[in-house]
């Protein structure tokens, strides 16, 4: 079923003549990647899957996930309704981004997406790739043709191991608006006016009037949708209440007001169908049993105080996407977030497109195109690909083996879990005895294969006593400044540091821990 061969960019290019670009075998890497191939004939014991959209990506991600579909996807599941396109630079530029829009198409028809890291150009890259332009990157149109809601992002927990954030935390980040989508232009001194004429008529309305005074100027325009709030704050009070976490949402409406209107509505949807069931789970007891707003730089502080987790926090696009950046780092990487976008069709169901919060880990890719040995954790990219399996089942219950298919999934879950909390893990788990991106994904498809899906998710179980702590990497300490900052939280310079000192040094950093915010704005 998938084939994946040499071919040079000739050969990409007769490829590309399809405009469609709906591609049912793996699409060929250009001469430059690694080569290697696999086959899968469709038995009758395998377990077929629901459609879904596969988009293919580049460089080191690309390759592992070649590795996981051949060797832990393809013996066990008949992909045959799957539809890949192929979103590597040359294959856009090949296309004229035919194959965006195609993938666009599919992805709403079919309403469950997997999406593996992509590479949006820079000028440099477009030269050395022989492109004809700089694509631009594919998200905006994947938002607008999905009818983007909320980017959703949550940390991956691992029974047995310990990592930043001991019970989920989860993010909703705007899907639409912001700066991401501005307009802007250079202007010397003048003056700039903002204005609104309604698309069926009527007066026109002056939004903002300023004058420049300075030699150059950068203007900036943009807007920030408030329609899709509505739904956003549903997805993500529904989502806390499931996995038992205290809402907050985040703005600078002190600052910024034209924030305050995703609060309010945020909070209107909050009240009228939500706080009786948070009060009654007891998840608004540290917050006078109401929902609870943080301003945008208070936000930035708690995520590194409240290690404990079990809180969820939903904010404007540009907010979202700075602060699960932290929020990452807090839990060791972005590797151990998962990521998905959520649209709404028009039928009203909901269009789901996930992805690993990670790139495309380049400077892994160019150590193994130089034969070196590689250790990419998958695990993001493969969480990400069983939950659009998932949501592919959820659109058809009734799909002949759509409770396989499910069962399938928690199994190859367990699988690689128990495996890093074993020390069967890549490198950024395990050190140095850690396995390489191959060894791994062996490892994995190993544990899975000689048994049905049952007997595989019923034999799987964690070895190991105790908790398993990933080992961190020492080499990337700077020890003349951790020196510095022990003598700073030693205050009597005996060589100890005390519970007293302890607490005035994370204080005085401003990470020590604190309690759960309630509505003091005045102080923040």
């Amino acid at each position: 079923m998938f084939s994946l061969v040499k071919a040079t960019r000739r050969a990409a290019a007769a490829a590309a003549t399809n405009s469609e670009q709906m591609i049912k075998l793996v699409p060929a890497f250009s001469s430059a990647h690694a080569s290697f191939s696999s086959t899968s004939t469709v038995h009758n014991d395998k377990l077929r899957s629901p459609p879904l959209t596969y988009i293919l990506g580049e460089e080191m991600t690309r390759y592992c996930m070649q590795l996981v579909l051949d060797k832990c996807i393809s013996p066990h599941i008949d992909t045959s309704e799957w539809e890949f396109y192929d979103l590597s630079c040359i294959s856009r530029d090949n296309t004229e981004d035919q194959v965006l829009h195609d993938a666009v198409e599919s992805g709403a028809r079919l309403g469950a997406i997997f999406k593996e890291p992509t590479i949006t150009p820079t000028e440099v890259q477009k030269e050395e790739l022989g492109l004809k332009k700089a694509w631009g990157s594919p998200n905006g149109a994947m938002r607008r043709g999905w009818n983007g809601i909320t980017i959703s992002r949550d940390t991956i927990h691992i029974e047995g191991m310990e990592l930043g954030f001991k019970r989920p935390v989860l993010f909703e980040r705007q899907a639409v608006g912001g700066e991401y989508s501005a307009g802007w232009g250079l202007a010397g001194k003048g003056s700039v006016r903002t204005v609104f004429t309604p698309k069926d008529g009527g007066d026109e309305v002056l939004i903002d009037e300023r004058v420049l005074e300075d030699e150059e100027s950068a203007i900036v325009t943009y807007s920030n949708p408030l329609d899709g709030v509505t739904d956003l704050a549903h997805i993500f009070f529904a989502r806390c209440l499931k996995n038992q976490c205290t809402p907050y949402i985040v703005t600078k409406k002190t600052v910024f007001k034209w924030q305050d209107g995703f609060w309010t509505r945020c909070k209107e949807v909050f009240d009228a169908e939500y706080k009786q069931q948070f009060q009654e789970a007891g998840l608004l007891d540290k917050c006078d049993g109401e929902l609870q707003h943080v301003i945008s730089d208070a936000a930035c502080m708690q995520i590194i105080r409240w290690t404990e987790g079990g809180f969820g926090m939903a904010c404007h696009n540009y907010d979202g996407d700075m602060l699960t950046d932290e929020m990452a780092q807090v839990h060791r990487s972005p590797g151990f977030i998962n990521s998905s976008l959520i649209g709404k069709s028009d039928d009203g169901s909901l269009i789901k497109e996930f992805e690993a919060s990670h790139g495309t880990v380049s400077d892994m890719w160019h150590a193994h195109l130089n034969g070196q040995e590689t250790s990419l954790n998958p695990l993001g990219l493969v969480e990400a690909l069983i939950s659009a399996m998932q949501h592919a089942v959820s659109l058809k219950p009734d799909y002949k083996d759509a409770e396989k298919i499910h069962t399938f999934t928690v199994a190859l879950r367990k699988c690689m879990h128990s495996a890093m909390v074993d020390g069967k893990g890549t490198r950024d788990l395990c050190g140095d005895d850690g396995l390489t991106t191959e060894e791994f994904v062996d490892h994995i498809a190993a544990m899975l294969s000689g048994a049905d899906v049952d007997v595989a998710l019923d034999k799987v179980s964690v070895q190991r006593e105790g908790s398993f702590e990933p080992q961190v990497d020492l080499a990337a300490v700077d020890e003349d400044a951790m020196r510095q900052l022990f003598e700073e939280l030693d205050l009597d310079g005996n060589g100890n540091i005390d519970y007293v000192e302890f607490s005035r040094g994370l204080t005085r950093l401003g990470v020590a821990p604190r309690k759960h915010i309630r509505n003091r704005e005045d102080r923040m």
